[in-house]
């Protein structure tokens, strides 16, 4: 199994660790020519959604991604990867791969002062670390989007299908287990796809 890992900017290098630790092959995606790269699931980290879907667009990246997605590419995406996944975001007219139906909300909890640690539930996994970093939260959701966590009565993590969102960031704890919820979806794509 190879996951590739934006690599435009943010926390990607915290993801590889994580994947490498589950035993999993890591790629970096940075330019259009790494799409050539074979791979079967992608992480989208998290950083400044802003600047990332800027590069997206820059870089010829959004509609191949975009693309990849909605064919059925495992994805996952942490704080800033959840807002370029929705469909909407409740306090920013932009929108970038918008393959997730949820309305999300930029800096929901602040500025970087508003950062915060939690230990929260997440459905199938029990209690988990929860780091929050100027994090977004889901406002609403679709049918067919399931709600796995929340924190102060806000969605922080939810899946619709392939697609996996935390608004918090996994991947600055020791704690391997929503890296291995996605790998399993990986693995789960996989075996359809055979």
């Amino acid at each position: 199994m190879n996951i590739a890992v934006l690599a435009l900017q943010g926390a990607f290098i915290e993801h590889e660790r994580m994947l490498s630790a589950l035993g999993v092959t890591a790629t970096e995606l940075r330019r259009k020519s790494d799409l050539k790269t074979p791979f079967d699931g992608l992480i989208i980290p998290g950083g400044e959604s802003t600047v990332q879907g800027k590069l997206l667009r820059e870089l010829e990246l959004l509609d191949p991604i975009r693309r990849r997605i909605e064919n059925g590419l495992p994805v996952f995406g942490t704080c800033a990867g959840l807002l370029l996944l929705a469909k909407a975001i409740r306090n920013d007219n932009r929108s970038y791969l918008a393959t997730m139906d949820i309305v999300a909300v930029r800096n929901a909890y602040g500025r970087q002062l508003g950062s915060f640690y939690h230990e929260g539930s997440f459905r199938g996994l029990g209690r988990l670390p929860m780091t929050f970093i100027r994090a977004p939260y889901i406002d609403s959701v679709s049918d067919g989007v399931e709600i796995l966590a929340e924190c102060g009565g806000k969605i922080v993590a939810a899946r619709q299908g392939n697609q996996l969102v935390t608004a918090f960031h996994p991947e600055l704890n020791r704690d391997l287990s929503v890296h291995a919820y996605f790998a399993d979806m990986v693995r789960a794509h996989q075996a359809v796809r055979c």
